[in-house]
């Protein structure tokens, strides 16, 4: 198949792949919760897995474990990894630390999507305990240190289409949520005067 014909035949992919990068950017867009849990549903964009412990034996075969980070202009925060890289062993319950500080004037809802590089070993670089797993408060001028606990799964051993993989990075985007609720405080609201009481002042002669 040749020319015309070819080009054809290839409109329907490049129509769908288009398609795909479109309902992509408007979760991000509208809602990277959603958008993070599109991608832990099927995969895309090399979502990684959770996890509640780190397994008891350690492999010998060790990764470096590059941390990245990037803020959405829509929010006016610092956010940056506290550690450039680490490495660990397979099966190695790992800590790192990101920093965010809110530079706005006024208390602001942020929440994160996540990615990890190359998206291969996505499913081997699995989360304990993570900052993006809630949406973040932070008043005016402050700042936090967001802990990400995490290991990487000892069946990559057993991927050969792994054993060229040396280096993981794990990178986050940080967002303005679309709600915007939790930063605003509760209301008070008036207690009622107890019976027989009087309210307001008396003047005095």
């Amino acid at each position: 198949m040749t020319g015309p014909s070819r080009k054809r035949s290839n409109l329907p992919v490049v129509a769908g792949v288009v398609a795909v990068i479109g309902v992509m950017g408007t979760l991000v867009a509208y809602s990277p919760t959603l958008y993070v849990m599109f991608c832990e549903a099927t995969g895309f964009g090399g979502t990684t897995k959770r996890a509640d412990a780190a397994p008891k034996a350690a492999g010998e075969r060790v990764f470096t474990v590059r941390f990245d980070s990037n803020t959405d202009q829509g929010l006016p925060w610092k956010f940056k990894p506290m550690q450039t890289r680490e490495t660990v062993q397979v099966g190695e319950n790992g800590l790192a630390f990101y920093e965010a500080r809110n530079s706005g004037a006024e208390a602001v809802v942020g929440t994160a999507t996540y990615s990890v590089t190359p998206h291969k070993a996505a499913p081997y670089f699995v989360k304990i305990e993570c900052f993006c797993f809630t949406e973040q408060v932070l008043q005016p001028g402050e700042r936090v240190d967001m802990p990400v606990s995490y290991f990487v799964d000892p069946e990559i051993l057993n991927d050969r289409n792994l054993d060229d993989v040396t280096t993981i990075t794990l990178s986050y985007t940080f967002y303005r949520a679309k709600d915007q609720h939790l930063a605003t405080p509760p209301k008070q609201t008036s207690r009622a005067a107890p019976a027989g009481s009087v309210s307001g002042t008396a003047d005095v002669n």
